[in-house]
């Protein structure tokens, strides 16, 4: 009952406040476990209740989680994002190119954080150029 209470009051507040955002507690994926296996000759996957049947949490979450995770700007992420895989709007690239992206600002958060940072802040002066 805690947890379906946290979940509403986190949704309730992004709604409000327009954040696209989800929070840790909604991504699921942390807080269960990998079922053991039974050995039973099924090789259907499961599904972990987080729309992705391989166990692995989706792209939109893991994004969402390293976004929180290193307290990035999400609207400059999803421009870097956009422009890293060559398209106007993120939601037109690929998923193999989205997959890349995830993987590639992972890499560069854990390794310096300071320059992905100044990358992203470029992309809020590219809005302020604009007429």
């Amino acid at each position: 009952m805690r947890i379906a209470e946290t979940r509403a009051v986190n949704r309730a507040l992004r709604k409000a406040y327009g954040i696209g955002l989800c929070s840790v507690e909604e991504l699921g994926y942390l807080s269960r476990r990998p079922e053991p296996a039974t050995g039973n000759g099924n090789s259907q996957p499961h599904s972990n209740g987080n729309n992705s049947s391989n166990g692995q949490p989706r792209l939109r979450d893991r994004l969402c989680l390293l976004i929180r995770q290193h307290q990035l700007d999400p609207t400059l992420v999803k421009r870097y994002a956009a422009d890293f895989c060559g398209t106007q709007e993120l939601r037109e690239a690929s998923r193999d190119l989205v997959e890349s992206f995830v993987a590639h600002i992972t890499e560069w958060a854990a390794k310096d954080h300071a320059g992905l940072v100044c990358k992203l802040n470029s992309y809020a002066q590219e809005e302020a150029i604009r007429p």
